[in-house]
């Protein structure tokens, strides 16, 4: 498998440390991130939301507007809905919480640089729980809920819970074909491109 270049970008020096062994580089703060995936041209960029000077969220965007082709990863503490939708909106690909396992972390890199989109399943079971106190829940550009079916709404909400399509096929006991049949069906009513997108969009308009 052909080594992937990471940048590690976050304001705790123990916490990059911990992690070096699987970084090319690393940054202390926004700006840092912004300078080190110019320099170093990385594929994935994992950084915190919360850091000195340059904020996360302004940082994906400019790492993103030097160099679209890279996949960025926020890695935070926060599971606010308000911080995962601003950053997906920035372009992040994948929205991961601190207490993500290092095997966990290092395959969210890999399925990001692959083009795959990661949601932990913390961060979705935040946002349901907060669009189920009807506090936080957000109307749809489109002015009426998507028409999803029966069995589409059984495989959205597995999406939402971080399943893949074997694990969805196993538990509504159908095949992996029939699985990406609705996968795509769902993506095309719901209007967007990947699982995370998804299960947001589910999410904001009270689907799961």
């Amino acid at each position: 498998m052909k080594p992937l270049r990471v940048v590690l970008a976050d304001d705790h020096h123990f916490f990059r440390e911990g992690l070096r062994g699987m970084l090319t580089a690393d940054g202390s703060d926004g700006d840092g991130a912004v300078a080190i995936a110019r320099e170093r041209e990385p594929d994935v960029v994992v950084i915190d939301l919360r850091m000195p000077g340059t904020s996360g969220i302004d940082a994906v965007r400019r790492i993103l507007a030097g160099r679209p082709q890279t996949e960025v990863i926020v890695l935070t503490v926060s599971a606010e809905q308000s911080d995962v939708l601003e950053a997906l909106a920035a372009g992040a690909c994948c929205y991961l919480l601190k207490d993500t396992r290092v095997d966990e972390l290092v395959s969210s890199v890999r399925l990001a640089a692959a083009g795959h989109a990661v949601l932990s399943r913390e961060v979705v079971r935040a946002l349901a729980a907060q669009v189920r106190t009807g506090s936080h829940r957000a109307a749809l550009a489109t002015g009426s809920e998507p028409a999803l079916t029966a069995r589409e709404l059984d495989v959205i909400r597995l999406i939402a819970q971080g399943a893949d399509n074997a694990t969805i096929g196993r538990e509504l006991s159908i095949s992996g074909h029939t699985v990406k049949q609705h996968v795509t069906s769902i993506f095309g009513k719901l209007g967007v491109q990947n699982r995370v997108q998804a299960a947001v969009r589910a999410v904001r308009t009270g689907l799961v």
